[in-house]
């Protein structure tokens, strides 16, 4: 089970969008890779293609954070926490918050 899925609110801990809060829009567990909202955007510059009717220019998008360097965030406390994973209820695993022991939706 991984700790942080797409959907989640992350906050990024460290790397020039530090603090700064989103939603996880993909992850890449092959890269250990998380791919959120509004962090690590980059400039790219993107070739014209007439014949698929695409004009050029420079766009910008979300690139990939490593996982270590995000944390997910708790609503409860305000500030981003570690996640964990128990045995709930029929057997299933469930994440929950490991300061105050709230389960993760």
């Amino acid at each position: 089970m991984q700790k942080i899925k797409a959907g989640d609110e992350v906050m990024v801990i460290a790397g020039k969008d530090k603090g700064r809060r989103g939603r996880v829009i993909r992850v890449l567990p092959e890269r250990d890779g998380i791919v959120v909202e509004n962090a690590n955007k980059v400039k790219k510059h993107k070739r014209a293609n007439p014949q698929a009717n695409d004009s050029g220019g420079i766009i910008e998008q979300e690139k990939p954070l490593h996982r270590s360097n995000v944390a997910i965030y708790n609503p409860n406390t305000g500030r981003p926490d570690r996640v964990g994973i128990r045995d709930g209820e029929a057997g299933q695993r469930v994440r929950f918050f490991k300061s105050d022991n709230t389960l993760i939706d």
